[in-house]
């Protein structure tokens, strides 16, 4: 795991932070599916330095910049938390389809071992309300466009995208290029 190169320029105590961080990543091979790699992050999520290192350096491009946060289905929702709480602000999850009681908006989306779709409760649905979205892991880029597409289509606005890890050669730079990411594998 490497730090970015903009997490890389930052001083030397919170870039020491994050290589604290970087060293509790855990890779699983032949999950979910045989050939792919999964980059976990739940370790980072069980280390209160971590995750305050990480979610902290998430949210500081974007301060003062959005309303709300949303998080990604699953350990998009912890980050997401955690970063309304720094910020006193709310908490929207983006979830996998038919988990909501309550819809605002659905976009389907493919995944690189399969397809999946997202729902948005009607809290997003706020015209001009301003999202920063956050999610663990940047592959194929396909769910954090999704969320971005789903943003805009129940009428909010997309102020920034972070993931704590952008996962090399599945080329979803190219699917959502604004997109912050702290550390690449």
């Amino acid at each position: 795991m490497r730090l970015t190169a903009p997490a890389a320029a930052l001083p030397a105590p919170r870039r020491a932070a994050l290589e604290r961080a970087a060293a509790l990543f855990r890779a699983v091979p032949d999950f979910p599916a045989p050939g792919v790699v999964f980059q976990d992050v739940t370790p980072v999520l069980a280390d209160p330095a971590a995750l305050r290192a990480v979610v902290e350096e998430m949210i500081a491009p974007y301060a003062g910049r959005f309303d709300a946060v949303a998080g990604l289905d699953a350990r998009g929702f912890l980050l997401a938390g955690f970063a309304a709480a720094l910020t006193d602000t709310g908490v929207l999850p983006l979830r996998k389809a038919g988990k909501l009681p309550v819809t605002a908006g659905h976009v389907a989306y493919e995944l690189e071992y399969g397809s999946a779709a997202l729902e948005a409760s009607p809290e997003l649905a706020v015209p001009g309300l301003r999202v920063l979205v956050l999610d663990d892991v940047l592959a194929t880029g396909g769910t954090l466009a999704a969320a971005h597409e789903l943003i805009a289509a129940c009428g909010a606005e997309v102020a920034g995208s972070a993931v704590v890890l952008e996962v090399a050669g599945l080329d979803g730079r190219d699917r959502v290029p604004e997109a912050l990411a702290l550390f690449a594998a």
